[in-house]
């Protein structure tokens, strides 16, 4: 008789998919164990603290239960004992408890505060992407982006965050803590990149239709590009210089998608929907859902309702396809 390897257990086949979710939880560009920022290096080391001592903590009681219904009669009446009762089941809670809840406040504080702001960013969330400001010093505009955020590494960031429609949640969980997006109230957030890199943001509030892809990205750059790239984002569209992308503009205005968008330079000035002065040095469109490039552009554009069901956009499908190309093309050439 072939002597075989043994079939998993029903067990193993249970634990298995579960023990690979868990681990995908701890690594990947939405991790909030994977920390690149100094107030998410301090959230995860407080949800370290919590999961080994609560690891700890319930290792113990069991060891406890289990002595309590097998161990020698005479010792088992000990845990009956009324200073370990009071020991045990009331101070050492409260003692446990107290601390955990300070330095877990201590923690917040810093991520909610810390720092004086080298830059500060309104973040507005709509159903379903994101407005971005950057302010001035005097709190007014200075510049108008939409499902990106670009910060300078290093250096502490405040975030103004608002909604005007539900209730949206700003997270990006490489850099810190989430926090809610109230209608009619503003919560200020604060963040810090030590290095450079792309992380991925979510809305992490159930907002109703397509949610889950609402996303955004975070891109932290060196001081000194940075700079430039803020510089190059201060200025109007450049005018389309190739014949084909200059139909493009033609088509764009013509099909009055200035009504709803702003593209600076032009006579769209639509603040419906996202600003596209500089969309085609984005790296996403649609709220994080696909690569900016001419292609996913042309099919958001023909068939937006099929791509992200419930979005606010609606499909331009009646547009011919060379008209669909060259409208494309202008806006990957907004950079």
């Amino acid at each position: 008789m072939t002597v075989g390897r043994r079939s998993p257990s029903r067990w193993t086949r249970f634990a298995a998919p579960l023990a690979a979710v868990a681990l995908a939880a701890c690594g990947g560009s939405q991790s909030v164990m994977d920390p690149r920022g100094t107030g998410a290096d301090d959230l995860a080391r407080l949800s370290w603290i919590l999961f080994i001592g609560g690891a700890v903590i319930f290792v113990v009681v069991m060891a406890l239960v289990a002595y309590a219904a097998f161990g020698p009669t005479d010792r088992r009446r000990r845990l009956g004992n009324r200073n370990v009762v009071i020991a045990g089941g009331i101070a050492f809670p409260v003692v446990t408890l107290s601390a955990l809840l300070v330095y877990g406040l201590l923690v917040t504080d810093w991520v909610v505060g810390a720092g004086e702001p080298a830059l500060r960013i309104e973040v507005v969330g709509e159903r379903w992407w994101w407005r971005v400001h950057y302010l001035d010093e005097d709190g007014d505009i200075a510049v108008a982006s939409a499902n990106e955020v670009r910060i300078p590494v290093g250096r502490v960031v405040e975030f103004s965050l608002k909604s005007n429609d539900v209730i949206h949640s700003f997270w990006v969980p490489n850099l810190g803590g989430k926090l809610d997006m109230i209608p009619g109230h503003v919560n200020t957030l604060r963040l810090q990149a030590d290095e450079p890199g792309t992380f991925r943001g979510q809305c992490a509030e159930y907002c109703g239709g397509p949610h889950a892809l609402m996303a955004f990205y975070v891109v932290a750059e060196p001081e000194e590009r940075f700079a430039a790239w803020l510089e190059q984002e201060r200025r109007p569209a450049m005018t389309p210089r190739v014949p084909f992308t200059r139909q493009g503009q033609e088509l764009f205005i013509q099909a009055g998608c200035g009504a709803c968008h702003t593209v600076r330079g032009t006579p769209a000035d639509g603040v419906i929907g996202p600003d596209l002065t500089h969309v085609g040095s984005r790296l996403s469109i649609g709220a994080g859902i696909l690569p900016t490039n001419v292609g996913t552009l042309a099919g958001w554009i023909a068939d937006s309702q099929h791509l992200k069901p419930d979005n606010l956009m609606p499909s331009f499908n009646v547009l011919r396809g060379q008209d669909l190309r060259a409208i494309a093309a202008y806006l990957e050439s907004l950079k």
